[in-house]
């Protein structure tokens, strides 16, 4: 089990707070996920949870070990892939990976059995003896995470795991991080998109400018939203008193003005209430221009709460 508590980091120099009040707890054997946009605060967490980011106030715990007091003890417990790999371009991958057992305290043979495992399971094993400066972005995150489960830890971090990957190899990844969860491993993802966090992650924690706004299962935290599907509405003009008519009609549950003379409905239904939506412009004198409909979403969530998207 990991948690973190308190006000959060701060970068020093400028004060700009990265982190304000979060407080979330991640159970033995869960995939948790933090999605969120650029900048909300996701790698920060993950730094401060893996001895990389020294918070200016709270605690944070990896099992019974305090991070901040403890770094040695956690640092053992724990495998962390970061954003970009960060990998020694004068080494082969099999050496990198026998490198990183050998620096967890793995016997050669060990080290030796562990790193073919992993290079087969990864994909890598015909360029596993190949430098690893020739390597694609996708072999080096590959490689990247296999060196964090070279010593085999009991919580794996992974920051921004998918990002630039090519769609076959992110399910390459997702399936052996599965694999590796049903072992009774915990992982920590941090993500921006929305496809990767509904389908890998047992709960997630919404983040954005550095504080929690939902958290839950995907399935719970899509039901929350208000009615469920979205219609981006763009008009001609704005006219305020259309978009009160517009919040009147059967199934709309709220009615938020999007700017650009735009409407977002959050409605029960969706196509269906295309027709009212025309019939009521057309009789305040209004043209529209665009007509955007989603299902019921993690994204639609995160507009709903911020108001923007969560690619931004």
């Amino acid at each position: 089990m990991m948690w973190a508590r308190g006000p959060g980091a701060k970068k020093q120099k400028t004060e700009i707070v990265a982190l304000g009040g979060i407080s979330l707890e991640v159970e033995p054997g869960e995939i948790f996920g933090l999605l969120g946009p650029n900048g909300a605060g996701k790698s920060t967490t993950v730094g401060v949870l893996t001895t990389r980011v020294r918070p200016t106030s709270g605690e944070a715990w990896i099992g019974e070990h305090e991070v901040w007091k403890d770094q040695v003890a956690v640092k053992r417990r724990i495998g962390v892939v970061q954003q970009r790999p960060n990998l020694d371009f004068a080494l082969t991958a099999r050496e990198i990976l026998l490198f990183h057992g050998a620096y967890f305290g793995l016997g050669a043979r060990e080290c030796a059995r562990r790193a073919g495992e992993l290079l087969e399971q990864f994909k890598l094993t015909e360029r596993a003896d190949h430098m690893v400066r020739g390597f694609s972005g996708g072999m080096m995150q590959r490689l990247s995470i296999a060196r964090a489960m070279m010593h085999d830890p009991e919580v794996l971090f992974l920051d921004e795991p998918s990002a630039g990957l090519d769609p076959q190899t992110r399910l390459l990844l997702w399936e052996i991080v599965r694999e590796y969860n049903r072992a009774g491993k915990t992982i920590l993802l941090t993500t921006h998109n929305m496809e990767e966090a509904d389908a890998m992650c047992g709960r997630i924690a919404i983040i954005d400018h550095g504080r929690i706004i939902a958290l839950g299962t995907p399935k719970k935290l899509k039901a929350s939203t208000p009615g469920g599907f979205l219609l981006r509405l763009r008009f001609d003009q704005s006219v305020p008193e259309l978009m009160g008519r517009l919040a009147t009609i059967a199934g709309v549950r709220e009615a938020r003005p999007a700017g650009d003379g735009g409407v977002d409905l959050y409605a029960d239904r969706g196509g269906s209430l295309i027709p009212e939506v025309v019939n009521l412009a057309q009789a305040a004198g209004v043209g529209i221009h665009d007509v955007h409909i989603s299902e019921p979403s993690l994204e639609n969530l995160f507009l709903h709460h911020t108001g923007r998207s969560l690619r931004e």
